[in-house]
């Protein structure tokens, strides 16, 4: 199975982690995953975000740590739906944040004649303060990486 996904990953927290699990778990052992890492062009009103390169190479030093490297490509999103709406894709998992965005995508193929991607939707991963861990939180310093409340200086 062909599994797509996409976004910024910075910081690369343990939500993002369980996304990517989740893709290579739906794409199987011979399936692959396809990953849209959020071009530079592409980031607006995000505040300091790592370079390309720099994101890049943190999802593939954790992919390589879950030993899936082989099975996986990394390219620059360079608009919202990159080649998910072209390309011979199965399935796409998102989270509830996302989700709207895959229905684009869904109703884009399908005006092409092509057959619609599987929604895969996971859950969000709760902080310890039971609210999802996100990029933006992190970055306010609210919470870190693992979800732990920051701590106050």
């Amino acid at each position: 199975m062909k599994v797509c996904l996409g976004g910024t990953f910075y910081p690369f927290h343990k939500g993002h982690k369980e996304l990517l699990r989740k893709a290579f778990q739906v794409a199987g052992a011979q399936g692959s995953v396809f990953i849209g890492l959020t071009a530079p062009t592409m980031i607006t009103k995000k505040g300091k975000i790592a370079s390309f390169e720099k994101r890049k190479q943190t999802i593939m030093q954790f992919l390589d740590e879950e030993h899936v490297l082989p099975r996986v490509s990394l390219q620059p999103l360079l608009d919202k739906y990159g080649p998910t709406i072209e390309d011979d894709f199965d399935a796409i998992v998102v989270s509830p944040e996302t989700k709207i965005t895959a229905e684009e995508i869904n109703r884009k193929r399908t005006a092409l004649g092509k057959k619609p991607l599987r929604i895969i939707i996971i859950p969000f991963v709760l902080s310890e303060d039971r609210l999802p861990i996100s990029s933006s939180r992190i970055r306010r310093k609210e919470i870190n990486e693992n979800g732990k409340r920051a701590t106050q200086d």
